[in-house]
């Protein structure tokens, strides 16, 4: 696996984008002249920041003492 940026902006690729592929795939990109090998840092740097921008979502557990729970299952039945 190789890590690949975008050099030049095409129909198809950003500048500035950020990949990771195999070593066959990669080797053709660089080749053609629009991607660059990078460091695989620069792509976990990349990665990282995209999973952090994603809203986390907040369980709320509402706790109950065993007295609580006791008094709850009693009513329920």
């Amino acid at each position: 696996m190789k890590c690949i940026k975008a050099v030049k902006e095409t129909k198809h690729y950003k500048l500035g984008e950020i990949r990771r592929t195999d070593d066959q795939d990669a080797e053709q990109k660089v080749a053609s002249g629009v991607f660059t090998y990078i460091g695989k840092e620069e792509w976990k740097k990349e990665v990282r920041k995209l999973v952090e921008l994603e809203p986390k979502k907040e369980v709320v557990v509402e706790e109950q003492t065993i007295a609580e729970k006791q008094l709850k299952k009693k009513k329920s039945k």
